[in-house]
């Protein structure tokens, strides 16, 4: 078994978006409504808003592989990138999307400590992210990592406002 994390290239959208839609659908459309779905799809995986998080400087995007296959990625934000108004010690933890078949591997936690040591190499303290109230098994995740609630926020599913909970985790 061979695990390796490496930072996507603007040559990697396409594979980003590819991965973000099916790992976004497996996740969530037994719980959402196919117009929801399709809606949220279309406005947050859309190849040019895709390049433009890519092109914010605040924003970093890495593939982990797994045997040499791409399993998922992680997506984190700093500053102004972050989806909700943090401090300036906080790393956000956007996207963690592993793929079906690689589920219960470990890769979610390779992701974490990517993200921690990212974190580290920023000088921030805190990593902080949003996941939906009714997502059980990455809430238990998160906990199994040392996140705790610290507040909600709102995230639109096409129009339908549904409640994130928002984790934070200190790091150093």
């Amino acid at each position: 078994m061979t695990i390796l994390i490496k930072k996507c290239t603007p040559a990697d959208l396409d594979i980003l978006q590819k991965i973000s839609i099916e790992t976004f659908t497996d996740t969530f459309e037994n719980q959402n409504s196919p117009e929801a779905i399709e809606a949220y799809l279309k406005r947050a995986f859309h190849p040019e808003q895709l390049k433009k998080e890519y092109d914010n400087r605040h924003s970093e995007f890495y593939f982990i592989y797994y045997n040499e296959e791409i399993a998922g990625y992680l997506k984190v934000n700093t500053d102004d990138a972050q989806s909700e108004n943090m401090d300036k010690d906080s790393l956000e933890v956007e996207r963690i999307y592993i793929r079906r078949p690689f589920h219960r591997l470990g890769l979610g936690k390779h992701l974490m400590e990517k993200a921690a040591q990212i974190a580290v190499k920023k000088n921030k303290r805190k990593l902080w992210l949003g996941v939906w109230e009714k997502n059980g098994n990455a809430i238990s995740f998160y906990n199994q990592l040392n996140f705790v609630q610290t507040g909600t926020h709102s995230f639109y599913m096409g129009d339908e406002e549904q409640t994130d909970l928002i984790l934070t985790r200190t790091i150093r």
